[in-house]
């Protein structure tokens, strides 16, 4: 497998003037800026790139030009998630088939799914494709919520589940899942304002939005708490952390762009029932990126 460690960087889904459909050329754009700046694998297609909202064309589009872009430089892990097994697989497949190194799935279902449901889901997945598959638990979005016992089940005994992120917030989960893998299950934090303790207790990496904005300080803070200077780390944390916890609670896709807007690297406004950041939000989004 692909190694895959460090600030895992999620880039935005730029449309263009009217909405209508993905604006590839800024899209270029942001990934090569991303992967300029020194992320160490490029994540397109999550929840920062408003995949939910994408028709298969734009999906397709999407996949196609981060791979493109990135040209085999570092790593690239696309979403792959849907609301059914059969669509998911077909994303999983176009993402292998335009060269990603692997996916990530997070579960989506209108109706709440019991542990066998999940687990039959991405065993479906990992018999359609070659790709590693990141399994990504972030009940906040999915309305799903898998438990450390079932994470550690699925990837001992699904082949391709090869890793997880975890994006509840909860260090207890990680540290659970580390102690029933025996340390062999990698696990990726997903919760902005949780990373320095993350990192701290092994997580393989960052599965982060913020590099869009500020990337040094979040490289700065890996290699940090990878060298073990935990003083520095918690430095470089304390500057980040209010611009973690804004860009979260306003909503990746909102507050991203409306950053990249403030920093002069215009990306255009989410896609409805989205809405651009209002005017209060981006005099502190401002605040929060002077200097950066």
């Amino acid at each position: 497998m692909t190694d895959i460690h460090g600030i895992i960087a999620y880039p935005i889904t730029p449309f263009t003037a009217d909405g209508e459909t993905v604006d590839t050329a800024t899209l270029a754009a942001v990934v090569e800026h991303l992967v300029g700046t020194g992320a160490h694998a490029i994540a397109p297609l999550g929840s920062t790139g408003e995949s939910a909202y994408l028709t298969e064309a734009e999906f397709d589009a999407v996949v196609d030009t981060t791979v493109g872009i990135v040209g085999g430089r570092v790593p690239v892990i696309v979403g792959a998630s849907d609301l059914t097994t059969a669509n998911t697989i077909r994303r999983a497949r176009y993402a292998q088939r335009a060269g990603a190194d692997a996916v990530m799935v997070l579960p989506i279902s209108y109706w709440k799914l019991d542990d066998r449901e999940i687990f039959q889901h991405y065993a479906g997945i990992s018999a359609a494709v070659d790709l590693p598959i990141m399994v990504y638990n972030n009940p906040a979005t999915s309305g799903i919520d898998m438990t450390p016992e079932l994470l550690v089940r699925m990837f001992n005994d699904i082949d391709n589940v090869r890793m997880v992120k975890e994006s509840t917030g909860d260090l207890n989960r990680m540290l659970r899942i580390k102690e029933l893998s025996g340390g062999t299950l990698p696990f990726y934090n997903g919760s902005n304002p949780l990373v320095l303790d993350a990192l701290r207790a092994g997580a393989s990496g960052w599965c982060t939005a913020a590099p869009n904005l500020r990337p040094q300080p979040c490289l700065d803070l890996y290699d940090a708490v990878r060298v073990g200077d935990l003083a520095r780390a918690q430095e470089i944390y304390d500057d980040l952390a209010p611009l973690l916890r804004f860009i979260v609670s306003g909503g990746l896709p909102t507050t991203v762009k409306a950053g990249l807007d403030l920093l002069g690297r215009n990306a255009g406004d989410p896609r409805p029932p989205l809405l651009p950041l209002d005017e209060a939000g981006r005099t502190e989004l401002r605040g929060l990126l002077a200097g950066a």
